[in-house]
Formats: structure tokens, sequence, C-alpha cells
């Protein structure tokens, strides 16, 4: 199947049936996200596997009820870092020295990013995190689309109350998405059977010379 077939297959599923992501598709969703693109590769920001019946159950009522939330086989929690600081990018740059086998001091110019990107606000810097974060979840979304496993793109949640819940402020994160994954409950989805709309490419795509 290709990426356009996949993408013209999926849709915002409703409803799920409780059927569980086999471990291959799971795992290549996961490394699909983990290979994300991301500005200077820093991936500043975690994904949150959930697949905990009991832990769902918690998170429903956070999400507004959204039955999916307890009907998926899992959950993908994108949180993004709270601050961006100089130790978290100095380890990304060790981990870039250490996988290419080469000395830290050759990374000049990462070094020089990392001291424009702290010059920035906090708060700057917090929304390109949460930007970055986006990314690799439209991967995701794209990548359970490509295995046949259904999603919901959520962004309805309480994010304080969901980041208490996982304690995600004492991890230096606040959540913004939530990806389900499962399979659709074709009886019951209203729907799993409506024709997939989106704008014109006419009207979509703007070619300015």
């Amino acid at each position: 199947m290709s990426l356009i077939e996949a993408l013209q297959w999926r849709y915002a599923t409703k409803r799920m049936n409780g059927r569980k992501v086999e471990q291959p598709k799971l795992d290549n969703i996961l490394e699909a996200t983990r290979l994300s693109a991301s500005s200077v590769g820093l991936q500043p920001y975690n994904v949150i596997v959930v697949d905990s019946p009991e832990l769902k159950e918690k998170i429903k009522p956070i999400a507004f009820n959204q039955p999916q939330i307890t009907e998926a086989s899992h959950l993908l929690i994108f949180a993004a870092w709270d601050k961006v600081t100089g130790e978290r990018f100095d380890e990304y740059i060790q981990d870039v020295a250490d996988q290419r086998g080469v000395p830290v001091e050759s990374l000049d110019a990462m070094k020089n990013y990392k001291e424009k990107i702290l010059a920035r606000p906090e708060e700057e810097n917090h929304n390109w995190a949460a930007r970055q974060a986006y990314l690799a979840f439209g991967t995701a979304i794209a990548a359970a689309a490509m295995e046949r496993v259904d999603a919901t793109p959520m962004e309805g949640f309480n994010g304080p109350a969901l980041d208490e819940l996982l304690g995600l402020k004492e991890k230096g994160l606040r959540s913004y998405t939530i990806l389900t994954l499962g399979y659709r409950d074709e009886a019951q989805d209203w729907l799993v059977n409506q024709k997939k709309v989106r704008r014109p490419k006419e009207k979509f795509f703007l070619e300015i010379a």
C-alpha cells in the first residue's frame, strides 16, 4: 500500500473495538515516530506510551469522556519540554558525537546554534518545542495508516490535569496531543463509511511566482 492509499484509507476514528495492536505494528509506528523530522535533530519532546486499562480509565474524564480513550489499544501522548535548557542540549550534542564517532569539539556549529536557541525567551523556546512535537505527531498518524492501524488525533483534553495525573511537571514536560491507536468499530462508528473530504488541490496549493 502506498502512502497516498494509506492516507485515503485513514480517518479520525470515532469508535474502536478494543482489539490490541500487534506488537510488530506498534513497534513500527513508534520507530517511525522516533525517526521523525526535528529541527537540528534535538527532539525537544517525549512520547508517553499508555496501554494500561486502569490508566486509560483515569485519562478518559480528563479527555472529556471520549470513548476512544478506553476503547483504544494504546495511547500516545506527545509532551513538549517545558524548558529548552543547556543541559538538555549538551546531552544531545554528546549523543551526536558518540553516535557519529567524532569529538564534541568538532561540533562547534551545533554549539553555536544552541547559544542562539538559549538566547531566545523561554516561552518562545517552549512553543518551538511544542511545534517540534507536532511534527512527530503527524509522522505517527501517517505511520499508523501505513500499518492499517486506526488512529484518532486529539487535542480535546485538559492538559494541566493530564500533566498532573502523569507527573509530567516533575519530568519537565507539558502534554499537547494524544493519539489513540486501535481498530475501528464499524458497527458503532458513524464516520466509518463517510467520504473523506479535503479541499481541492486548486484551492489548497498556491503558486506564487
